[in-house]
Order: structure tokens, then sequence, then C-alpha cells
């Protein structure tokens, strides 16, 4: 169980451990152990060549929010294994126009997680994600994330 300073930490120490979150201006809006709502504003520099977000701006939106989510729901493991993205899906569906917002949702049950790492696995679990600009629906995505056992 991930207690409220540790939930707060997660959404301020992220752009410091991740350069990329400072540098693209990514807010963490909220962290639970099962949810994260971050913003990305508009910007410029991040637009594509249709002047809506860029398809990997959008796609680095959903992997942060997801990343927030396993790292929530999992701080009392990280002493002993290391969460890895092993793999995602999106799918863009509207042109991303404005600031985009990312809620992310923890598709697994976080007991079972743990019983299969404390088995010796490598469990695998899959973290959904819904990108939005101005209440539309602007993509979708799926990241399946890995926590693998840190060497002793």
């Amino acid at each position: 169980m991930t207690d409220a300073a540790a939930l707060e930490q997660i959404k301020t120490s992220m752009p410091q451990a991740v350069p990329l979150v400072a540098t693209m201006g990514i807010e963490y809006l909220e962290v639970t152990e099962t949810t994260a709502h971050l913003r990305l504003p508009d910007q410029q520099p991040l637009h594509n060549h249709v002047g809506g977000l860029h398809a990997g701006a959008m796609f680095t939106l959903g992997e942060s929010a997801s990343g927030a989510v396993v790292l929530a729901a999992f701080s009392d493991v990280l002493d002993r294994a290391t969460p890895l993205a092993a793999g995602a899906e999106i799918r863009y569906r509207k042109l991303a126009l404005g600031d985009v917002e990312a809620r992310a949702t923890l598709d697994a049950d976080p007991a079972a997680v743990r019983t299969d790492l404390d088995g010796g696995g490598l469990p695998q679990f899959d973290v959904t994600v819904e990108l939005t600009a101005a209440g539309v629906v602007t993509g979708t995505m799926t990241v399946r994330w890995a926590l693998k056992p840190n060497k002793r």
C-alpha cells in the first residue's frame, strides 16, 4: 500500500528522474495506486505537420501516465524489482489540438502481480490509457509492463 506522501513524491520526482518529462513539460495532476492523470500543455515545438500534437509526444504522454501508475502500485517492491515497459500499442483516433490529457488505469490485480514476483516469476500486466483533448478522445493505448527481479 502506497501512502499519500509516496504518491506525491511520484508526482514531483518524475521530471528529475526522467529528463524527457521535464523537457516536454508533462504535468502530473493526480496519481493513485490504480490511476494516473497527466497533462501535456499545448506547445508549438511538439506539433506535427497538421498542427496537432505529434504522435511521438502523444505516445510519450501515455507511456508516462502508465509508468506513474506502475510506480504507485508497486512502490513497495522497487527495492527488489525494476519496472520496465515491455511493449505498447497505441491507436490515434482524432487530431489532438490544444492541451492533451492522459488517464491511465492499472488492469491487473496488484496482489496477484506480487504473488507472481514472490514466487520467482517475471510478472507482466497491462495499463490502459485514454488520451483526450478538450474532452474528445484522441487516442487509446495499452502498455504492457514487467516487474523484472533485480539480480542479487
